[in-house]
Formats: structure tokens, C-alpha cells, sequence
């Protein structure tokens, strides 16, 4: 086998002299910057592999994969808000999703074009971030549902939009016209785009449903508290794999992210085991049971419940927990967990036996395994949080999303 060291240097020579051949003399018909960038892109990903921070590399698929150039400085003109690519002689016409910042000139532009045909430019400039202004409401708690998309502490329901369902019919007749034709043929590629198209309105919505609702909390609350979804292994139950990918629970999560990273507001995760729903926000009870079709139910103390607003407070209390004393600080309650123990994620008995410590007098002595006797801020509850009082004015990288190129 032969090992050799290739580096982009080296493979920036081999284009060079790729594009004298017949084979592939069309390589000189577009711009050298987008084919650097690839090289550049290569020699990252197989340095991340050698890191052990990726795996190895592999080739874009023709099939899923989203077709992009991009282009540094020196391949584009931005002047008077128009933008001209290398080896054009006309500025792009370009329908602009919103103006740059003001003052802010593009460092970088990416061309792609999605499945349904739509071509964008992405464009990458230097921006400054203000933190929003404080505001009445606090914190909130924010519990995921299916029958209603969020349900806030403050007893608030959104309403699941399902986008999904709306085009389901639409979208079925597509992929049955699409199913009847030959494949390699003209009127495939027609009807996969339409098939494309469907799912591009789908996403579209979703997409834009979950931004004004993160852009709401974000200005309205000071700190959120949500809670911590594994969403892959929900996807697991068939009966409802369909619906909780249409909720897009993980897009909602990333997106409050950086929002509140963006804004100097606070993100708090609490442990995917707590027992939100099943615990007495009046009394702190474990319920024994409660099957998905109870949608309310009455604690032995006598207080009613709504399944999603109970489930909202109880996430709320957590999160202030988590914020007052690192998570698992709780009043006693019966069986807390899973497991009967606290909200605190708990390390299997003998995990940390044997480890050394140090002393009081330079030695060191094994750990001790007792219960509650982890190292501090261990909790099961990741909290995420920024002082907005402290946060200067915060200054970025910021791509602006998405322009979209041609009418």
C-alpha cells in the first residue's frame, strides 16, 4: 500500500493540471475559487479525521446532498448592494430576503441550490449584536406535545400547526406520479421536482413557524426552561415517528439557542428523566401511571391537572433549581425519578471507586461512593445560562439567510 502525504498545496497543482486536459477542460469555464474552496474543504475533513474528530471522508451524494460554490474576496464585487460573481459580466438578480447590516461588506458568498430548483446566495459578514433590553416576564417553562406544539408554565397552548398533514394528501399523489415513471427518463426528473417542491413548502413553513415562535420568547422572557428530548429514540415508535418529525422539537432547541446567545437571554435544559409529567406541581406526588391518552388528571391532594401545563411548571421548577442550586436541590419527594432518586443524572455504584483524591496532608485517599456523594455540578440537568446584566455588546460572525437568487 502506499502511504503518501497530500496536502493542498499539492492537490491545488494537480487542478492546475487537470484543467489542461480534454477530459477536463471544463473546469476553466467557471471561476478557480470555488474548486480551491473544495480542495480547502477536503484538507479539513481529512485533518478532522486524523484528529479523531470526524470520520473518514466521503463523497457528497448527487441525491441528497445540497449543490454549493463558494467564493472568497477575490471572486466577487459587491458594490451599491448589487452582487457580481467571477466571470460575469452582469450583476445577479437577486430577490433579498432582508438588508445587510448596516456598514457590513460580505466576506465570503455561497451559491447553492436546494432540491426543488431554488437557487439562494448565502453571504458571511461581520455583524454587532446588541443584548435585547430586560423585560416583565422572568422565566418560563416550556413543555413539547404533539396535540399542542408547546405548552408555557403560564398555561398558554400553541397550537400544532402540522404541516405535514396539510400537504400529506398532495404529497402522496406526487409520489405516486412519480412512481409511475420510467426512471432515467425526462418526465422523472418533472416529477421529482414536484415531489421536491411539496417538501420544500413543507419545510419552508415549519421553518418559519419555529422562528417567529423562538423570536417571541426570546423577546418576551428573560430565562427558558426547557427540557431535554431524544427525539432519535421517539422516532423509534412508528405509530408516531410521522408526527413528531413534522413538530421539529430539535430545530425549536437549536434555534432558542443561539437566539438566546445572541440576545443575552437564558437557556436552561433539564434532565431528560425528570418526570414532569407524572409529578403533582401542587403537592410534588408521583403519579404511578399515566398512559398518553389521559389528557388530565386529578392528584390524590385534589388538584386537577392538565397534562401539558402541569408538565410546563414542573419543568419551570426544575430549571429554577437548576439555576439556584446546580440541579437535584429539590424538597423531598416520593421517587423523584425513575429510579426513586433525585433529579441529579447518578453515576452506576463502583463508578468511581478506587479514584484517588487528594488529602488534607498531600496524599490521597479513594473516593467515597455513598449516595450523594458526586463530584458537585454533576446534575443530570445541562444548564446553559448568560448574565444579560454583565454581557457586553456582543460582536460575530453572522451569515445572513438565505437571498434568493433568480425570479
Amino acid at each position: 500500500m502506499r502511504r503518501e502525504r497530500v496536502t493542498y498545496n499539492a492537490t491545488s497543482a494537480m487542478l492546475t493540471g487537470w484543467k489542461k486536459t480534454d477530459e477536463l477542460a471544463f473546469l476553466n469555464d467557471v471561476s478557480c475559487v470555488p474548486l480551491q474552496q473544495a480542495l480547502r474543504h477536503l484538507q479539513t475533513a481529512f485533518a478532522n479525521f486524523f484528529a479523531k474528530r470526524a470520520r473518514y471522508p466521503t463523497f457528497k451524494s448527487r441525491k441528497r446532498s445540497r449543490r454549493s460554490a463558494e467564493y472568497t474576496a477575490s471572486a466577487f464585487r459587491w458594490r451599491d448592494g448589487r452582487l457580481t460573481l467571477a466571470k460575469m459580466t452582469e450583476p445577479l438578480d437577486i430577490v433579498w430576503s432582508r438588508p445587510l447590516p448596516q456598514g457590513a461588506a460580505p466576506s465570503t458568498v455561497t451559491v447553492s441550490q436546494d432540491p426543488a430548483g431554488r437557487w439562494f446566495v448565502s453571504l458571511l459578514c461581520d455583524d454587532r449584536i446588541d443584548p435585547a433590553p430586560a423585560t416583565t416576564a422572568a422565566v418560563v417553562g416550556v413543555d413539547a406535545g404533539l396535540d399542542s406544539l408547546f405548552t408555557l408554565s403560564t398555561g398558554e397552548k400553541i397550537p400544532n400547526p402540522r404541516h405535514e398533514r396539510r400537504d400529506r394528501r398532495r404529497l402522496a399523489r406526487a409520489q405516486r406520479n412519480l412512481a409511475r415513471k420510467a426512471k432515467g427518463s425526462a418526465n422523472r426528473a418533472k416529477a421529482r421536482l414536484a415531489v421536491a417542491r411539496i417538501h420544500a413548502r413543507i419545510a419552508d413553513r415549519r421553518r418559519d413557524h419555529l422562528h417567529k415562535l423562538t423570536t417571541r420568547l426570546v423577546r418576551e422572557t428573560q430565562t427558558i426552561v426547557i427540557e431535554d428530548l431524544t427525539v432519535r429514540n421517539m422516532m423509534a415508535n412508528h405509530s408516531l415517528a410521522r408526527a413528531v418529525s413534522d413538530a421539529a422539537w430539535r430545530q425549536f432547541r437549536s434555534m432558542l439557542g443561539y437566539r438566546t446567545d445572541w440576545y443575552g437571554r437564558d437557556l436552561v435544559v433539564v434532565d431528560r428523566w425528570f418526570p414532569s409529567t407524572r409529578l403533582c406541581s401542587a403537592c410534588g406526588v408521583l403519579a404511578e401511571h399515566l398512559p398518553l391518552a389521559v389528557r388530565s388528571w386529578t392528584c390524590r391532594c385534589g388538584q386537577a391537572h392538565d397534562r401539558d401545563v402541569n408538565a410546563a411548571r414542573n419543568i419551570l421548577a426544575e430549571g429554577l433549581s437548576v439555576i439556584a442550586c446546580g440541579g437535584g436541590v429539590r424538597p423531598h419527594r416520593e421517587s423523584s425519578s425513575r429510579t426513586g432518586r433525585s433529579s441529579v443524572k447518578q453515576e452506576p455504584p463502583g463508578a468511581t471507586q478506587g479514584i484517588p483524591v487528594p488529602s488534607g496532608r498531600g496524599g490521597s485517599q479513594p473516593r467515597p461512593v455513598g449516595p450523594g456523594q458526586g463530584p458537585p455540578g454533576a446534575g443530570g440537568a445541562a444548564a446553559v445560562r448568560a448574565d444579560a446584566g454583565r454581557l457586553p455588546a456582543r460582536e460575530g460572525r453572522r451569515r445572513c439567510l438565505p437571498a434568493a437568487a433568480g425570479r
